[in-house]
């Protein structure tokens, strides 16, 4: 019987031979408290799963009872009335079901008396809209139980069980070997998310020399979500330690989780060095985008500069003309008034001087405006 046929107040217990893999429950099917939801529920043996449980409470009974048993309790963005149901049967910290409820967590790594309280940010590439979105996945490991608190719809826990439950033998080791696979797939998940913002970064490069307008919000944005994907994978290094030199000694099966752990820890590395490219990479693309969107400022100046230049020609010129042109306006506008009395009109040189005067000044108004460039 799958999982997904349990209903309420149902508890099955499947052979430790079992081979079909567990189905992921909606979240409405086994309500937890009054703001939460179980999304899978069982006990392991041996790496095998040999109870599935329709609530926790019913898990803690059975749990005492089934030799070298794991709980293995899935919830999906339960309220704290649900995880303090379990406070006290699995001891849980209150400042860790407070941390587990709020969400917005950095990821980190804490520890309570013998209970791990793990937090991660998954992330996954929206190509839609090109843009990283984040998931928060908070963890409690003790000795024999692991709680999962899941706030996003990813990752998608499901897929680790069935990978986990596929190898007994890894899945054995116990609830660190569920922490190993979590985070396993979160790590996995980084990168199509490197490979998304590469190809960003690309285009943008490219829209950089096109000389689009957008592209400084662009890379604003693109900052940004490098940044946030920086703060989910980076503390990873120091948790990934800690937890290889706290369970990687002492018998075989603690050094194959040591190296397991290594694994993913060398996973986040190449994913941090990617990242820490990808912003100075972004930095580099902002300085040369300001010298390039400068060097066209300065060459609109220029041009503006060269256009009021030429406009200023014109006008000197035009003003030219219009002084040579008037100076004889002033003349024949004296003599065109009709006074009766004007005596030089009856002088016999009258006209000659008039007109020479008038030609005297065209004649100095265009060799002055021609001296000083106007012409």
């Amino acid at each position: 019987m799958k999982f997904s046929q349990v209903i309420k107040g149902a508890v099955t217990r499947r052979p430790a031979s079992h081979d079909d893999a567990p189905v992921e429950v909606a979240p409405s099917l086994h309500p937890f408290g009054a703001g939460g939801g179980v999304i899978d529920n069982a006990i392991y043996s041996e790496g095998k799963r040999v109870l599935s449980c329709a609530t926790p409470q019913q898990t803690i009974e059975a749990l005492s009872s089934i030799p070298d048993a794991l709980a293995w309790i899935g919830l999906f963005r339960p309220d704290e009335a649900a995880l303090s149901e379990l406070e006290h049967e699995f001891g849980l910290h209150p400042l860790a079901i407070e941390d587990a409820v709020g969400a917005h967590q950095r990821p980190k790594l804490e520890r309570y008396g013998d209970v791990l309280f793990v937090v991660l940010r998954a992330a996954f590439y929206v190509d839609e809209r090109e843009e990283v979105e984040f998931g928060e996945l908070h963890l409690f490991v003790g000795p024999n139980f692991v709680v999962s608190v899941r706030h996003s719809a990813s990752p998608d826990l499901s897929i680790v069980r069935r990978r986990m439950e596929a190898d007994p033998k890894l899945l054995a080791l116990g609830p660190i070997a569920a922490l190993y696979g979590i985070m396993d797939a979160v790590v996995d998940q980084y990168a199509p998310v490197v490979a998304g913002l590469e190809t960003d970064i690309d285009q943008i490069e490219a829209q950089v020399f096109e000389g689009d307008p957008e592209v400084s919000r662009r890379i604003y944005e693109l900052s940004q979500e490098v940044l946030d994907f920086q703060r989910a994978t980076l503390p990873l290094t120091g948790m990934l330690q800690t937890l290889r030199e706290t369970y990687g000694q002492g018998e075989t099966g603690n050094l194959e989780l040591k190296r397991a752990f290594r694994d993913v820890a060398d996973h986040v590395a190449v994913v941090n060095e990617r990242v820490d490219g990808f912003r100075q990479t972004l930095r580099e693309i902002l300085t040369v985008n300001a010298t390039l969107v400068a060097q066209r400022q300065n060459e609109d100046m220029k041009k503006l500069a060269e256009t009021s230049n030429h406009q200023n020609d014109e006008v000197k010129k035009i003003s030219a003309w219009a002084a040579i042109f008037f100076a004889p306006t002033v003349v024949t506008g004296i003599y065109g008034m009709n006074f009766d009395y004007m005596p030089e009109l009856h002088f016999t040189w009258s006209y000659p001087a008039a007109i020479g005067l008038m030609v005297g000044l065209s004649v100095g108004l265009y060799a002055m405006f021609k001296k000083r460039g106007w012409l």
